[in-house]
């Protein structure tokens, strides 16, 4: 049964260009599955959480990670009566504008960028839904609904207040601020619930499998988990149940009963929340003044504890730490290559260089080819071109 305040396909605010509707499937349904087609999403396959894309095959990729807070993301929604489809489209986009090396290529991509506007990862995303992607005959971007968009650009919270002052930083990422300036997603309002539920099923997914990443990594093992809060009950519940249990089966068994203590808990949080709002539409959960998907103050006091070990463990390993060092000289070599060289970038890219008025739209540019790269393309096409040092000779278009 759908709660009132949940998301009603029927009552959406629509697409910035008008669209005939499917007659089988909702508007939701439709974002979802675009979304899904989306180059980009499929790049997520060779972009990387943690680990760099060549150092194993089974670590969490961003699209394996994506489907798993998708996955996360339903089972509550469900729960909570709110829109699946909607929930399930935002968690599927919540990942798209990540650079590759993970936050590493972020954090240098940001650094390049602070003269030209910075770099957001979340603003990155609205950008390729909205601009990047053309493939449709009619728009540029995927025109997904405003309640999609909404979610993608506010699924962590508000981003100004009422007058329009960012909540965080010095301005509001520049992406975001110009599609929100011919499509007001009403920034200073909280998201639909169903973008907060994909927003915490990130949460939950991440700490979930950097967990199960990690002891495949050999960076900490079996015992030290079991020491924490959270997963001590957890192994010890799979002990009681099986005892002589396999190692492998063993933790297993504990992560995947410590992925439902966290889902448990943000239901159980959420309904008691939500009754107490008792809301009878979802503008009243947009104009509440706080989350309403969150984690009980008692796991959320255990897990930072989590969060810290494998900050420490994991994070800022040594191995890691060197591999973060190594991939972000790849992005501060590339940018400025391209931006002395943007010849050098495909005959696609070069039309729009062709067009631009200005160093900020050539860097804006050159930070979108970037960030669209997957880990294995910007390692490869790092030392294609600058592997011997020497300036790779101009392209020339044939004619």
């Amino acid at each position: 049964m759908q709660a009132p305040f949940a998301s009603d396909p029927l009552r959406s605010r629509g697409r910035l260009v008008a669209e005939e509707e499917s007659a089988f499937r909702s508007c939701f349904q439709r974002d979802r599955d675009r979304i899904i087609h989306a180059s980009a999403f499929r790049r997520l396959k060779h972009k990387t959480q943690v680990f760099i894309e060549h150092e194993g095959d089974f670590y969490r990729t961003r699209l394996t990670h994506s489907i798993e807070v998708a996955q996360v993301a339903r089972t509550i929604a469900g729960a909570l009566g709110l829109n699946s489809e909607l929930t399930e489209a935002v968690a599927l986009a919540h990942d798209l504008g990540h650079t590759p090396f993970g936050h590493t290529g972020e954090d240098a991509l940001s650094e390049l960028m602070a003269p030209y506007g910075g770099f957001d990862h979340n603003a990155q995303a609205i950008r390729i839904v909205t601009s990047l992607e053309r493939h449709y005959a009619e728009f540029d971007g995927l025109n997904l609904t405003w309640e999609t968009l909404e979610g993608i650009a506010k699924h962590n919270g508000p981003v100004t207040h009422r007058d329009g002052r960012p909540i965080k930083g010095d301005a509001v990422p520049w992406a975001l601020a110009e599609y929100n300036a011919t499509h007001d997603l009403e920034l200073w309002t909280h998201a639909s619930a169903e973008a907060q539920v994909a927003a915490l099923s990130d949460d939950i997914a991440y700490n979930n499998h950097d967990l199960h990443d990690g002891l495949r990594a050999e960076l900490f093992s079996t015992d030290e988990l079991a020491d924490l809060p959270i997963l001590a009950e957890c192994f010890a519940e799979v002990d009681r149940k099986y005892p002589g249990l396999n190692y492998y089966r063993r933790r297993h068994e504990a992560l995947r009963r410590f992925f439902g203590v966290l889902v448990e808990d943000v239901i159980d949080n959420a309904r008691a929340v939500l009754t107490q709002l008792d809301a009878r539409d979802v503008s009243e959960i947009r104009d509440a003044e706080r989350m309403m998907i969150y984690f009980t103050p008692a796991l959320w006091t255990d897990l930072k504890v989590i969060r810290s070990f494998l900050f420490h463990r994991m994070y800022r390993a040594p191995a890691v730490v060197a591999m973060r060092k190594e991939v972000t000289e790849v992005v501060r070599e590339l940018f400025p290559l391209f931006m002395e060289r943007p010849d050098l970038l495909p005959k696609q890219w070069r039309k729009d260089v062709a067009e631009l008025s200005g160093e900020t739209e050539l860097a804006r540019i050159v930070s979108d080819y970037i960030a669209g790269m997957t880990d294995r393309f910007a390692l490869q096409l790092h030392d294609r071109l600058l592997g011997g040092r020497d300036m790779p000779p101009p392209v020339h278009d044939p004619v």
